[in-house]
């Protein structure tokens, strides 16, 4: 999975490479608070898989996705499957649960979020992320983008404490993925969006780097490109 792990950026994946960059920069960040049985919600392919357990101390490692989900690999299935409502695990069952871009697929996320307080030990640890500058995806299956504010009273609600929520990128990363995004998948010929993909490359680089996630603070007129947390139970 080295388009997840090992991302480099490139003409062909200026709409990608700031989001995956991102959510394996937060994961690293928070990779001590990783340990034991640890729960993949909305699992996939299971892209950091390899990964968390190679630079945590994660022991096992559960992958957990909904019956109708999506199949991206054929090849890969999830450990276990539910109906989006009950885990089919007992209480207190892991040490460390993550999920990433998973509740903005959630229709009802207060569920999915007590499901995951209760199978989590206590003092258990909760990673995420959540898009807010993307486009939509999954339809219909695509529900919510959250703000900071909303996230944090659903987890509370949850039975969540020591909520921790940061954005990824501000003013300049939002730019460079909304021009990442325009130039690879907005309706275009061909040709046009080879040249296009070019000349952008240098200028995406550039606002990335430019950009400055550790000042952000979510106060009005701020913009984000999206944002991960670190809950206990």
């Amino acid at each position: 999975m080295k388009d997840f792990t090992n991302i480099e950026l490139n003409k062909s994946n200026l709409d990608i490479y700031f989001v995956r960059k991102s959510i394996l920069e937060a994961l690293s960040m928070n990779m001590d608070f990783f340990h034991g049985e640890m729960l993949d919600i909305g699992c996939g392919k299971m892209p950091y898989k390899n990964y968390i357990l190679q630079n945590s101390e994660v022991t096992k490692y559960v992958g957990l996705d909904i019956e109708s989900a999506i199949i991206y690999d054929k090849d890969v299935k999830p450990d276990y499957k539910w109906d989006g409502i009950t885990m089919p695990f007992e209480n207190e069952s892991f040490d460390c649960a993550f999920g990433t871009e998973v509740l903005e697929h959630c229709p009802e996320p207060e569920i999915v979020l007590k499901e995951v307080n209760r199978i989590l030990k206590p003092n258990g640890i909760f990673f995420f992320t959540v898009p807010f500058l993307w486009n939509l995806h999954e339809v219909p299956n695509d529900e919510y983008r959250y703000t900071p504010f909303s996230l944090e009273r659903h987890l509370k609600n949850s039975g969540f404490s020591d909520i921790t929520i940061k954005s990824t990128g501000g003013w300049h990363a939002s730019m460079a993925q909304m021009l990442g995004l325009w130039v690879r998948r907005s309706p275009m010929p061909k040709r046009k969006r080879q040249v296009l993909s070019v000349i952008l490359k240098p200028l995406i680089a550039y606002l990335i780097k430019s950009d400055k996630p550790e000042a952000i603070q979510f106060k009005e007129g701020q913009m984000i490109t999206s944002l991960y947390g670190v809950v206990k139970k």
